[in-house]
């Protein structure tokens, strides 16, 4: 759909107050010895938390009083249908591993989506402070060290390049040989930063990300972020990922087809 100058705003705008609240809720727990996890799954350790709960809350009261007209697709509370043709997608807490576990890499991840796919996203650090924006003619961030543009990295041969991915096994045991064809010709791999990845894909620091299993509020953010810092975002057929599974982020399109081509071998 087309987005006018004042909606544009309007979405923005919205969706910073829902970084802000977020954060609000989500460092009321962070580093807290009282909080504890349950699970979502029987056969593996898949956590939700308070604070999940209580970010996801906070935003959705946000967004009733601001754009009541708007969808919602979110992690923890599910789906509300709206009638605007826009549906706002909320990830509270991407990467509660990490946050039960203390480390600074989990984040808050909104977007708001049209038929076709995501128009601004936006991936938020509470604790350290650093928010990623991208769409809608926006692509920077701002953190400690100041406000900055986003830029993906230019060009380079996989042999140079540094892969991200949250879990080392990455899906199904196929999945995960397609993976290691990648992972065996690059020059650095590491693991476990959730969200953070792509954020650093989107801030010319790392070249790519590859997971397998993902939902729909796992990457809507993270595409508009990476797309207007000038990456790609695609399943491992080069496919639009806007659902979610299999997602292969790249700064460019070199590297990408580099690891689209070794993913297929």
């Amino acid at each position: 759909m087309r987005v006018s100058v004042a909606l544009a705003s309007d979405l923005i705008s919205t969706a910073h107050e829902l970084a802000d609240v977020a954060r609000g809720a989500t460092l009321t727990w962070f580093r807290s010895r009282d909080l504890a996890a349950d699970t979502k799954e029987s056969q593996r350790f898949d956590p939700v938390t308070a604070a999940d709960r209580l970010s996801e809350e906070r935003m959705r009261v946000v967004l009733a009083r601001r754009r009541p007209d708007d969808g919602i697709l979110g992690e923890e509370f599910g789906f509300h249908d709206g009638t605007s043709g826009l549906t706002w997608v909320l990830d509270p807490i991407d990467g509660t591993r990490g946050y039960l576990s203390g480390t600074p890499t989990w984040g808050v991840l909104i977007s708001v989506r049209d038929a076709e796919g995501p128009l601004f996203g936006i991936i938020d650090q509470p604790y350290i402070g650093e928010r990623f924006e991208g769409g809608l003619g926006r692509a920077q961030m701002k953190g400690p060290m100041g406000e900055l543009a986003l830029s993906a990295r230019s060009p380079r041969p996989l042999s140079q390049s540094i892969l991200f991915s949250t879990f080392p096994e990455v899906g199904t045991p196929e999945e995960g040989a397609a993976f290691r064809r990648v992972a065996s010709g690059a020059k650095l791999v590491r693991y476990g930063t959730d969200c953070y990845a792509y954020a650093l894909i989107a801030a010319g620091q790392i070249d790519l990300v590859i997971e397998a299993g993902l939902q729909a509020y796992d990457v809507q953010a993270p595409i508009a972020v990476i797309e207007a810092a000038g990456g790609i975002v695609t399943d491992w057929q080069g496919r639009p990922a806007h659902g979610g599974g299999q997602i292969l982020a790249a700064a460019n399109s070199v590297v990408h087809a580099e690891a689209l081509a070794l993913l297929n071998r």
